[in-house]
């Protein structure tokens, strides 16, 4: 079951909602006739979304989509501990004005939909049905089935099967997609993970991953994590990523990393045009490899300022290198405010990487109202080359009231002026449900 969205008509969009609501509702009356002593909880989430703005970067356009985000889960769980839930995630939208996407202004797409069961021991799993898998080198959206359990040792394995989800109807990708991750751990003092993906296209070979996956806390002062991962097809390393946190002080936090990132193996097979190798229209150049390292030191001066420094280089082969330093004062009271400024300096040797950049923002709690400001302006030393221009600035307005428990009103402003469009505003207004009803064990329903 794949959906493309370039591809959804409002017919085939109905058809995803109707299918949806009769599974959910078919759930429902399974889990209605479940044992007196299960307990069974449906819950769920509506986030009703409505975007305003007016845009020049590919044309004078008035955008007004409303989009509508539905989460619903059923769990029914019974007195040893076991549980069977549906779980369904979708969105759709509708252009009041301009077309924001594409060709049409009717769209929408199933998020995730799928039943699972969750043993009361050993952490025990398995899921059937669209769902989002992250094992190791998996990061998948897929359509299939994923099991997992802990065993003896410290020992514990997953596996996953299924059809990946194409979102563009251009890219040739992949129809069936299957891998694992395996790990032993400690829960107090590591985990070591090692994991493999593989997937055809037509029968033929399409992706071969493995990776190698870390988590250490010898004490409780230091913390270590990290992946590598390897593509069996063009035999090279996509990527290394390691961070490593030190915490010599309750008053002082020390952070290192480091990422290196080979893109012809990294973006060997994609599925999305925006990653396909094509350096002369400004896609991916895969001769291009970039090591990227730095640090952080987080120190709380008291129990309401924090002082912030950080520093991040990034060396390219292809294109150029830059560094990227700075710092950020923090001053929090808890449940009430939160104001703060930060400087960086991006020190590149190009006029787009050569700009200091400045924020200032605040956030302010008065009982059911939240307040928010955020302004960055990023000031380029060289314009030439910047439609002559040297600031681009961003402010943000926000605020949202809690009219009770279960509803919630937000609204936003944002205003951008920067060398590639000129005052462009956006609005956003969002109203978000939330809804949770028992019944089974405890006896008659409960809200």
């Amino acid at each position: 079951m794949k959906t493309d969205p370039s591809r959804t008509s409002w017919p085939e969009f109905q058809g995803t909602v109707r299918t949806t609501a009769v599974v959910a509702m078919v759930c429902t009356a399974l889990f209605a006739a479940a044992p007196v002593m299960a307990e069974t909880v449906i819950s769920g989430q509506s986030d009703t979304v409505m975007r305003m703005g007016r845009t020049n970067y590919d044309g004078s356009r008035n955008l007004f989509p409303a989009t509508e985000y539905l989460r619903l889960s059923l769990v029914n769980t019974d007195k040893d501990g076991n549980a069977i839930s549906l779980h369904i995630g979708s969105w759709g939208r509708v252009d009041f004005g301009d077309k924001s996407f594409r060709d049409r202004n009717v769209d929408g797409d199933l998020q995730y939909g799928y039943l699972s069961y969750q043993g009361a021991k050993n952490n025990f799993v398995i899921n059937a049905g669209r769902q989002f898998v992250t094992e190791g080198v998996a990061a998948q959206r897929l359509d299939g089935a994923y099991v997992r359990s802990d065993f003896a040792a410290g020992f514990a394995a997953a596996a996953y099967v299924g059809s990946p989800v194409v979102t563009e109807p251009n890219i040739k990708a992949d129809n069936l997609v299957f891998g694992g991750r395996v790990t032993q751990s400690n829960e107090k003092y590591y985990t070591l993970g090692v994991s493999a993906l593989k997937s055809y296209a037509d029968s033929a070979r399409y992706r071969e991953e493995e990776g190698l996956d870390i988590w250490v806390r010898p004490i409780k002062q230091i913390d270590l994590t990290g992946r590598s991962s390897y593509n069996s097809i063009t035999g090279g390393w996509m990527e290394h990523a390691y961070a490593l946190s030190y915490t010599p002080l309750d008053s002082l936090k020390l952070n290192v990393d480091m990422s290196n990132i080979n893109y012809h193996d990294f973006f060997y097979k994609v599925t999305t045009s925006a990653l396909v190798f094509n350096p002369l229209t400004n896609g991916i150049d895969p001769n291009e490899k970039v090591l990227t390292f730095g640090g952080s030191a987080a120190y709380s001066i008291n129990s309401e300022f924090t002082l912030v420094g950080d520093y991040k280089h990034y060396k390219y082969d292809v294109a150029k290198s830059a560094n990227y330093f700075g710092g950020k004062l923090t001053y929090t009271k808890p449940d009430a405010y939160m104001a703060g400024a930060s400087v960086h300096r991006m020190d590149g040797s190009i006029d787009r990487l050569q700009y200091s950049e400045f924020r200032l923002f605040a956030s302010k709690k008065m009982g059911k109202l939240d307040l928010t400001l955020d302004v960055i302006d990023l000031y380029y030393d060289n314009s030439r080359n910047m439609y002559s221009q040297h600031n681009a600035i961003t402010v943000l307005t926000a605020s949202s009231y809690e009219i009770n428990e279960s509803l919630k009103i937000g609204a936003n402003v944002e205003y951008s002026k920067n060398p590639f469009f000129n005052n462009e505003v956006k609005g956003l207004l969002k109203l978000t449900y939330l809804f949770e009803t028992k019944f089974g064990a405890a006896g008659g329903d409960k809200k």
